[in-house]
């Protein structure tokens, strides 16, 4: 689960973690009125869940009130489009508006979970305020990395190793230390995924100051973080993921045309890798789970055509646990009670899988049923073009 900055700001406040100085606005009044209160410069910054918010027009720094006033009415209510939004773009609901800095240099921290050695790993880099991907890919020698280990934590020693990376100074050791150690410390309590700076700052007077926040969280951990679920905007969310939830499906919006609805992770991705190899694009990630019902699968198939951009409909289950005859009877009555025009393909495969294909056949719907894997997915492909 994502949320906004100025949500990961107030955690961070709560862990001792130094941050500038601001407020919350929903409208462009509060925004000015925000700005007049903390004084000049201050900036004005769009929250939404994506990167790329500076570029596409969504942080402006306001020098005077004429400045404030100006871009509050541009980025409250604007549509952000960035690389990560997408060219639909993402309605700006709220700003936070922030005291403005004397910046003496900017870095880069994130903490992660490293799971080919399970284990969060700190990352670091002196080049912050820049996407951190183009400095893996142009300056990687730029880029620290200190594993920690679950089991003995975070030590002096590490903070020290990044500490000498990025080339502080002693007044500037001592604030890093306290704020790696509290970042830390809200990393684990939280059960957070991912935590992110960028840029994390050093003052004219060597204070170091999160200017930004970004904060992850694993989904599975949510039940025992009641008051980090409380955070979660389901305005920043896919609305068909969003819906896919409240029956316990796992949905995935994709950008391409072929709608996929399967039983298992694994075969969803490897459903999702032979429609490309046939030169297809999947439109989603849909998987029913190992135990659905015909219930779950009427749900999931009308989640499936919502879909405006799916041109047709690949339906791959493989019965072990799952009753092939179940998910088909769940098919045939989403399908009669929607006017569906575009191609479904099916295959169905396991348990009670001549009742399933009976079901289908008796059903007098225009179904391409296939027994093999390639043929179906070939078929899907040419039928979606």
């Amino acid at each position: 689960m994502k949320i906004h900055e100025y949500q990961a700001k107030e955690l961070f406040r709560q862990f001792n973690v130094p941050v500038p100085d601001g407020a919350v606005a929903e409208n462009k009044e509060d925004a000015f009125a925000a700005a007049e209160k903390l004084g000049y410069p201050c900036v004005i910054k769009a929250q939404v869940h994506a990167g790329g918010r500076g570029k596409a027009g969504g942080v402006k720094l306001a020098k005077n009130s004429e400045e404030a006033q100006t871009y509050a009415g541009q980025i409250v209510g604007m549509k952000l489009v960035s690389k990560q939004t997408g060219p639909e773009g993402k309605l700006v609901r709220k700003v936070l508006v922030e005291k403005g800095l004397n910046i003496l240099q900017e870095l880069y921290l994130a903490i992660i979970v490293d799971r080919e050695r399970e284990m969060p790993v700190i990352i670091a880099s002196t080049e912050g305020g820049m996407e951190i991907e183009e400095v893996a890919a142009k300056n990687p020698e730029l880029i620290f990395k200190v594993h920690v280990h679950p089991l003995t934590g975070l030590s002096g020693y590490h903070i020290r190793k990044l500490a000498f990376s990025l080339k502080l100074n002693k007044v500037q050791v001592k604030n890093f230390t306290r704020l790696i150690q509290n970042l830390y410390n809200l990393f684990i309590k939280k059960d957070a995924s991912l935590l992110e700076i960028n840029p994390l700052i050093i003052t004219d007077t060597d204070d170091v100051i999160a200017l930004d926040g970004k904060i992850n969280f694993d989904d599975n951990a949510l039940s025992r973080q009641p008051d980090v679920a409380e955070l979660r905007d389901i305005h920043e969310e896919e609305p068909l993921e969003v819906e896919a939830a409240k029956y316990d499906l796992n949905y995935i919006k994709l950008d391409g045309n072929i709608g996929c609805m399967v039983n298992g992770a694994g075969l969803a991705m490897a459903t999702m890798d032979i429609i490309k190899f046939y030169g297809g694009e999947p439109a989603n990630f849909l998987d029913v789970g190992g135990g659905t019902s015909e219930e779950r699968v009427k749900k999931a198939f009308k989640i499936l055509l919502t879909d405006t951009n799916v041109k047709a409909v690949f339906v791959n289950i493989f019965g072990g646990i799952v009753r092939t005859d179940l998910v088909a009877k769940g098919i045939v009555n989403a399908v009669k009670n929607m006017e569906v025009k575009i191609p479904i393909v099916i295959r169905l495969v396991g348990t009670n899988e001549e009742e399933g294909r009976r079901v289908l056949q008796e059903s007098g719907m225009d179904f391409t049923a296939e027994n093999s894997l390639p043929d179906a997915a070939k078929k899907v492909v040419e039928l979606s073009s």
